[in-house]
């Protein structure tokens, strides 16, 4: 039975959804503050840990990456939020959530995005009989069994739950433009909550931590009006880090 924390502060909130994701077969437990959540981190290990941003005593970006950085890849984080602008959900996502969600989101939406992300979990590779390969193309190497990217220079870069899938779905066919459509649906995201805008976000975020992680530019080549393709060239600074070559809305955010 997978475990859930919920860390809001929003008593009526946390408690409905510690009894809903009960009712639909979770451990469910929460905790309406920073410090709350990390004494409930010293007696339980959950799966996903479905997190608010404002909190009484914190910022729940701060507390994001704190987990991250004690759990990594094996603890899926769900933001849930009221703060509904772009950049909150870039600085979100940023922070190493699998998803994103504003408080208006429904419960079966909730759910759908809680099971989507434990879909991905490196607990769940570990429990089939035999691990997937990797995916290598071009000296670049996506493990899916430790959620690790390797760039050619032999650095390992930890990925999400998102990024995770979505080059995936690109390195199946190295070299062949997969649609923002495809994209999207791999990602596994609810349709309501996941759009184009995001994947061009995901996209964003995860050039700027491979060139900062390894000095390399990820080969992610946008094919303007359809999609986007990886090319497996290893070459730094080649492709993907000219303003030329990313789509208008990362031109814009930066």
């Amino acid at each position: 039975m997978h475990e859930i924390l919920v860390v809001d502060d929003d008593d009526g909130l946390r408690l409905d959804l510690v009894d809903y994701l009960t009712i639909k077969g979770f451990r469910a437990a929460g905790a309406d503050s920073a410090a709350a959540c990390r004494q409930a981190l010293e007696r339980i290990a959950p799966d996903v840990i479905i997190l608010d941003i404002r909190l009484p005593d914190g910022h729940g970006l701060a507390l994001a990456r704190e987990i991250q950085a004690r759990f990594g890849v094996g603890c899926g984080l769900v933001m849930l939020t009221g703060l509904a602008e772009p950049i909150d959900r870039i600085n979100g996502l940023d922070s190493g959530a699998d998803a994103y969600l504003v408080k208006h989101a429904t419960m079966r939406e909730i759910e759908a995005t809680v099971r989507s992300v434990i879909r991905r979990l490196p607990s769940t590779v570990v429990r089939s009989e035999a691990a997937p390969p990797p995916f290598d193309t071009g000296g670049w190497r996506v493990s899916r069994s430790d959620w690790t990217l390797e760039a050619p220079n032999s650095v390992r870069i930890p990925l999400t739950g998102t990024e995770i899938a979505f080059l995936g779905i690109l390195l199946t066919n190295p070299g062949s433009v997969c649609s923002r459509a495809e994209l999207i649906a791999a990602l596994g995201r609810p349709s309501m909550r996941y759009n184009e805008r995001n994947l061009d976000e995901v996209v964003r975020r995860l050039r700027r931590k491979v060139e900062q992680a390894s000095g390399m530019m990820i080969p992610i080549r946008v094919a303007y009006g359809n999609g986007y393709s990886f090319t497996g060239d290893p070459a730094p600074g080649r492709l993907g880090g000219a303003a030329a070559d990313l789509p208008p809305a990362e031109r814009t955010l930066g």
